[in-house]
């Protein structure tokens, strides 16, 4: 905003709108006199135009009285919300709350500089509103098959399950990758390697060949086997045997000779600058970043102006950008390093509307990274050089490189083995002089050309081989997802926006639904019991190409080509070629949830999701079944039957008797609950009851109230978190039956205290008044000195004093980023804005990149909200007539 403001000048006063002031109204948001009407379930009239009904958020209020307050003094608005569906909506809803009675323009730039802001304030156009009843109906779309199909997954799969247009996509994806690796039938095959030099030349300076055919026949190859590990066509493969068998025959011949040396020229072209798609992919394999991680440096770099708008489909540059790109490549390369005509890249953004420039340097000459690195922070300095980079590539020439594949032939034992090894050198670098794109994880281990450098040689050369090896390979399954990978596909099957994949993705992995590991994308089985649901009773919803139809047609209705309430009709209510989200609900029929959270391991078990997390449903001989936890951290494609017997088989660490409690006589056993590893002290069975006399013939009945009597609890004790049920001994155990220990008597207060453990981790108790320990292991070792001492400073001044882990000055407020363990667990603050590190999650699991994120995030969401909103209604669509 300040650069903005310096930008205009004080003739002009620069407010923020931050983000979207009305949306519309939760449930319980509904006037009571709507609840009974077609307004009351969604919050939108179906039964009138798909009028929405919008409420101001307590953040909007107080945005709209500050904005009113300017708007006394001026005489003109300039509304300059992002050009796209949804900055066109914030400027519409703008209009709506503000009412100004002075003339109203849409001003619009995609980089914060001088010369762009002072051009959008001599350029503006009226408000679009063919963008907003886009964004309209998008939101629409999406709060009637959120709330309707949403309310079914509840119902059958569990509490806190939801669906969505865009994310039950996205879900399904990563549930289809993981059912493609559970299906996938690894195949194994054989060749061999070896080293091979020139006669006269030291083993050293072998280069790697590898074994190709045999007999002229071609030997297996990874990709030679399809997903059920069958040969896709004819070729040899070796076995282990075989394979040494080669290699027994092939070192005592030793040497090959070369049968064919081919020289192939080739060229490879730069990639065309970033898209907020390619972006995201980029900075995830290059600088690890999450796709929303990025997108938030992304906009810290836009709002300081070094970057144009992040948020953008096309790929095309501006000429004074070209020219900059082109200028700046010869100045640091060379004048070899531009092709002599400025190269231009193909958009396929069908909606021209949301297609500005590509991500790239603002202005028209681009600081190098070294120039703006005392002006960013770290994560700004990555991604800044990542575009800078990749923008000042775009426009280089194409690098030109030779490879060379050498044919060797050997005699082994009287059959004719034939190596291949290639190399390739670049005659000219090119754009490789600034930027390579990253590449995604590849499925085989295929021996690749190395850009090893090859001697000269010439057919007939005689060459020494050495250190000849067999070598066994096994084909494997598509790698699962990553972030970047999911955005690329996302992209490619048109499921979402380029600027909607970050939340995209935050979401499924918020819900359950999928969890990281690593940089992979692993599912749930609660996301294959919500993906099954969808297939099965809403199967057009989750469709691929109907869900990208949807993105297409809310393009059409950016452009004007189609028109809101009509479409909305045809998606509720349905036509001749579509059902209609309202005729698949009411035909839904039973649905039978046990059945949807069960999936088949095999013949040995039926997998099912139930409250606790995954389990094992085993039938037992008689009739019955029993269940067997599942491990959270089993990713499902690692669920075999092998592994479901291996989980059944086990011993249950109940079973494993620790000893005799001394004072009692009863036997202490270790058991393994839902909630982890506890102790139990087994309880003597009780008597059998005496049976009631038979009663006497002709005695009058007697009516005897029974008491009802509870049965007798075990004594209980959890295990410590560095505890093991495997390793744990009886006098470990008999110490936690112990607890809580009484460490001693305040000599103030005359009031005993006690060290024990609680659900928060260990504390001190002394009355009503606890403090908390700093390891488990104090229960056992802290004495009445240092709990005194604990007790003498302020309540939670020892949490506060203490840093469990410390980072540099965040980037926003400058001060340092610490994590330190509060009352409600550990949490990130930077002195000013705290956040509690999610369930699940520790201080070990959060980086500096993540703790500036989780900061920022809190800052965006601003004070919590009270619960009380003003309630506004509105159909006007069209902006306020000028004076």
């Amino acid at each position: 905003m300040r650069s903005i403001q310096g930008y205009l000048g004080d003739g002009y006063e620069v407010l923020s709108s931050v983000g979207h002031i009305r949306d519309l109204a939760d449930k319980k948001d509904i006037p009571a006199e709507l609840k009974k009407t077609s307004v009351g379930k969604y919050s939108i009239d179906i039964e009138n135009g798909f009028t929405p009904l919008y409420v101001e958020s307590e953040r909007g209020k107080k945005t709209v009285a500050e904005l009113k307050r300017a708007l006394k003094g001026a005489d003109e608005l300039l509304l300059a919300t992002d050009e796209d569906r949804e900055g066109e909506a914030i400027a519409w809803h703008l209009l709506e709350a503000l009412k100004p009675k002075v003339p109203v323009k849409r001003m619009v730039f995609h980089e914060i500089t001088k010369d762009a802001i002072r051009a959008a304030v001599d350029n503006t156009r009226e408000l679009d509103l063919a963008l907003v009843d886009a964004q309209e109906t998008r939101r629409i779309l999406d709060r009637l098959y959120g709330w309707d199909v949403s309310d079914v997954t509840r119902r059958k799969v569990g509490q806190g399950t939801s669906a969505g247009r865009v994310q039950s996509a996205a879900t399904r994806l990563v549930v289809d990758r993981e059912r493609e690796r559970i299906a996938f039938v690894s195949a194994g095959y054989w060749d061999v390697e070896a080293l091979a030099s020139p006669t006269g030349r030291a083993a050293a300076d072998g280069f790697s060949t590898r074994l190709a055919r045999l007999d002229g026949a071609p030997l297996a190859r990874g990709t030679d086997f399809d997903d059920a590990g069958q040969l896709k066509k004819a070729v040899v493969v070796l076995t282990e045997a075989q394979a040494r068998e080669l290699v027994a025959a092939l070192e005592a011949a030793a040497t090959a000779s070369v049968v064919s040396v081919e020289a192939k020229p080739g060229t490879r072209s730069p990639k065309p600058p970033f898209t907020t798609s390619t972006l995201q992919q980029e900075a995830g394999r290059k600088l690890s970043m999450s796709a929303k991680h990025a997108m938030g440096v992304a906009q810290r770099l836009y709002e300081k102006g070094f970057i144009t708008y992040m948020r953008t489909d096309s790929t095309a540059l501006s000429t004074q950008a070209v020219t900059a790109a082109r200028t700046q490549a010869v100045a640091l390369y060379g004048d070899r390093a531009v092709p002599a005509n400025p190269r231009s890249y193909r958009n396929n953004s069908k909606n021209a509307q949301e297609a500005h420039e590509a991500i790239r340097p603002s202005g028209d000459t681009f600081r190098t990274p070294s120039s703006v690195a005392s002006e960013l922070d770290r994560d700004e300095q990555r991604l800044y050089d990542l575009i800078w980079k990749r923008t000042v590539a775009s426009q280089m020439s194409d690098a030109k490189y030779e490879t060379t594949t050498v044919t060797l032939e050997a005699d082994a034992a009287g059959r004719v083995a034939a190596f291949t090894a290639s190399g390739t050198v670049y005659t000219f670098k090119g754009f490789l002089e600034a930027y390579e794109e990253g590449r995604d994880e590849k499925r085989t281990d295929d021996h690749k050309a190395d850009d090893q450098s090859l001697p000269a040689l010439a057919v007939g050369d005689v060459l020494n081989l050495h250190d000849i090896e067999p070598k066994g390979h096994a084909t494997s399954p598509k790698p699962r997802y990553t972030e970047a990978s999911l955005v690329k596909a996302l992209e490619e099957k048109g499921i979402g926006r380029p600027s909607t994949f970050a939340s995209i993705i935050d979401v499924i992995i918020n819900r359950e639904y999928v969890t990281k590991r690593g940089q992979a994308l692993v599912p749930s089985w609660l996301a294959f019991s919500v993906v099954r649901l969808l297939e099965e009773h809403f199967a057009d919803l989750v469709d691929y190409d109907f869900t990208a139809a949807l993105e297409d047609d809310l393009d059409a209705i950016a452009r004007g080509e189609q028109q809101r309430v009509e479409w909305l009709q045809e998606f509720y209510f349905g036509s001749d070629g579509h059902v209609g989200l309202r005729n698949i609900l009411d035909n839904l029929g039973e649905i039978d949830a046990r059945e949807i959270n069960a999936t088949r391991i095999g013949d040995v078990a039926t997998l099912r999701f139930g409250r606790y997390g995954p389990y094992l449903d085993v039938p037992n001989e008689d009739g019955t079944t029993r269940i067997v936890n599942v491990p959270r951290e089993l990713a499902p494609d690692e669920l075999t039957p092998d592994k479901a017997r291996e989980l059944i088989d086990a011993p249950v660490a109940g079973d494993r008797v620790l000893g005799q409690n001394p004072e009692t006589g009863r036997d202490i056993v270790v058991k393994d609950g839902r909630f982890g590893p506890y102790l139990e002290e087994v309880l003597p069975p009780e008597p059998e009851p005496e049976p009631a006399p038979e009663p006497v013939e002709g005695a009058p009945k007697k009516r005897v109230a029974k008491k009802k009597v509870e049965a007798p609890k075990p004594r209980r004790a959890s295990l410590f978190k560095s505890m093991s049920p495997e390793t744990i001994d009886l006098d470990t155990a008999l110490k936690l039956f112990s607890l809580p220990r009484t460490v001693g008597v305040d000599p103030e207060t005359e009031t005993p205290i006690t060290a024990q453990n609680g659900p928060y981790g260990p504390y001190l108790k002394k009355g009503t008044d606890s403090r908390s320990l700093s390891s488990e292991d104090q229960i056992f070792d802290i004495t009445l000195d240092q709990a005194l001492e604990i007790y003498a400073q302020p309540k939670y001044a020892n949490r506060a004093a203490t840093s469990l882990k410390e980072f540099e000055a965040d980037p926003v407020s400058g001060k340092p980023i610490r994590i330190k363990d509060g009352r409600f667990g550990a949490y990130v603050t930077d002195g000013t804005t705290n956040v509690t590190i999610p369930r699940g999650q520790t201080a070990d699991d959060i980086t500096f990149e993540i703790a500036v994120q989780m900061l920022a995030d809190k800052r965006a969401k601003g004070p919590a909200p009270k619960r009380t909103t003003r309630r506004t209604s509105t159909t006007a669509r069209k902006p306020a007539a000028k004076k």
